[in-house]
């Protein structure tokens, strides 16, 4: 026998699950289209050694502290910003970050040669994903 259904209540938790995912939701896009800005200031970071500031002993103690689940998703934006043009960053926002690592590894192995556009296409094709463009 099922137990007996608290209407009023029932309705609170499904608008609380709701209201959750739809803050997450709006989180996780908040964050796909900051992240090529995150590692441009992490690059800067690095470069201008601002963990000093924190008075930490290294970059590697400051990435432990704000990425403690995940280094490597610090350097991946790092690298996004260190080996894609700048228009192609531009365009990152529309494809996301784990699509831009992808590209970040084209243009690294395909340096000056690099294609922004049939990059973008082959990281997309590369995971799968949808292609970009028209």
């Amino acid at each position: 026998m099922p137990p007996k259904l608290n209407h009023k209540r029932a309705l609170f938790v499904l608008t609380k699950i709701d209201e959750i995912l739809a803050w997450e939701k709006r989180k996780e896009i908040e964050g796909d289209t900051r992240f090529v800005e995150l590692g441009r200031y992490l690059c800067e970071v690095r470069a201008g050694q601002y963990w000093r500031v924190e008075k930490l002993a290294s970059f590697n103690d400051f990435l432990e502290r704000r990425f403690p689940e995940s280094r490597r998703r610090a350097y991946y934006l790092m690298s996004i910003h260190e080996h894609l043009p700048p228009q192609a960053r531009k365009e990152l926002k529309e494809i996301g970050w784990t699509k831009g690592r992808e590209l970040a590894k084209l243009a690294r192995r395909d340096g000056q040669h690099f294609d922004c556009a049939l990059g973008a296409q082959s990281a997309g094709n590369a995971k799968g994903g949808v292609q970009t463009g028209s």
